[in-house]
């Protein structure tokens, strides 16, 4: 049997810098902590939404902190989000300690992102 908890996390607003750090499971660090391993995250839904009356873009890579290096991207690469509205996606991203969800928008504050998945120890 699975021992994968539910997770959710945001909403998070968007900044307008996209090597923003916005996801990154927990590692497991220090003294005497009876063996256990960092924890990886599986991410099944996102939701970015939009709460202005214009159409603002973003932005998402999965890779090291701060970074969005080409042929790491994972989702809306500068895709557009009607105004007042929202975009779903669906799927299955899992991300270990070493991996960062990182992105933004083309304005700040004018979108926000969540999601949900399940959340595990590695290892």
């Amino acid at each position: 049997m699975a021992s994968n908890k539910t997770f959710n996390f945001g909403p998070v607003a968007l900044s307008a810098t996209l090597t923003t750090n916005i996801l990154n499971p927990p590692t497991a660090t220090g003294g005497t902590n009876g063996g256990s391993s960092s924890q990886f995250i599986i991410i099944r839904h996102f939701r970015i939404v939009n709460k202005t009356a214009g159409a603002i873009t973003c932005s998402f890579w999965k890779g090291a902190t701060g970074a969005n290096a080409a042929g790491t991207e994972i989702l809306f690469q500068a895709t557009s989000i009607a105004a007042n509205s929202y975009v779903d996606a669906y799927g299955i991203w899992r991300f270990d300690a070493t991996d960062f969800l990182v992105g933004g928008a083309s304005a700040a504050t004018s979108l926000s992102i969540e999601g949900e998945g399940e959340i595990g120890v590695a290892g």
